[in-house]
Formats: C-alpha cells, sequence, structure tokens
C-alpha cells in the first residue's frame, strides 16, 4: 500500500473510534427483594389462572383439587413459576389447529379471489 493509503486509512480509523460512543459494563450484587419482585408477577399469573372458573371446573373434571393445585404452585421453584407461566403466555387460545387455521386461511383466499376476478 502506497504511504498515502496508510495515512489516510489510520487517520480513518482514529476518527471512527473517537466518535463511537463506549459504553462500559457495570456489575453490581442485587437484593433478594429485586429477585422476588421479578418472579411475583409470574406466580401472580400462574395463581389467577388457576383461581378462574373454566380451570377449577376442568380441574375437577380430572380429580384434581384446585386447593391442592395452589399448593403446588405455591411449594414450585422460581424457575419452574417462570416456565410455567411461560407456557400460560404461549398456548393458544381455543385451541385451533394449525390445519385448520391454514384451512381457513386458503378458503378466504379463494372466496376473495372468486369474487375479484369474477365476470
Amino acid at each position: 500500500m502506497r504511504p498515502i493509503m496508510k495515512s489516510l486509512m489510520c487517520r480513518s480509523l482514529i476518527v471512527a473510534l473517537m466518535t463511537l460512543s463506549f459504553q462500559t459494563a457495570r456489575a453490581g450484587m442485587i437484593g433478594a427483594d429485586q429477585v422476588a419482585a421479578s418472579v411475583q408477577p409470574d406466580r401472580t399469573a400462574v395463581l389467577s389462572v388457576l383461581s378462574r372458573a373454566d380451570t377449577m371446573a376442568q380441574l375437577r373434571a380430572q380429580g384434581i383439587d384446585p386447593a391442592m393445585a395452589r399448593e403446588r404452585v405455591a411449594a414450585m421453584t422460581d424457575e419452574e413459576v417462570q416456565a410455567l407461566a411461560a407456557n400460560i403466555e404461549t398456548a393458544p387460545a381455543g385451541g385451533v389447529s394449525t390445519a385448520a387455521g391454514v384451512l381457513a386461511v386458503v378458503v378466504v383466499a379463494a372466496l376473495v379471489w372468486y369474487f375479484a376476478f369474477r365476470k
């Protein structure tokens, strides 16, 4: 490389490094109350699902006492509660299968096409 190109490249790298924002990482201890505050909403969400009437009816239909289910949730570790809350949030509402959903989309698309392009 030519000396002019080297000096130009070095100068541009220096300017680029000087203009970039540097972020420093900080590490610190967190208290038990902060950890409990982050887990408490998940535990509350799981317990609220268990206290719904339809959930209690389904538990009774399967032979499970709803009070026993609440006690089991209270005995779960924080990781188990977080995993259960994530499963509840991602579960499909209404239990629609993907095959039925795809079929519904195809039927709607066919009807739109038919009515849009008919003569």
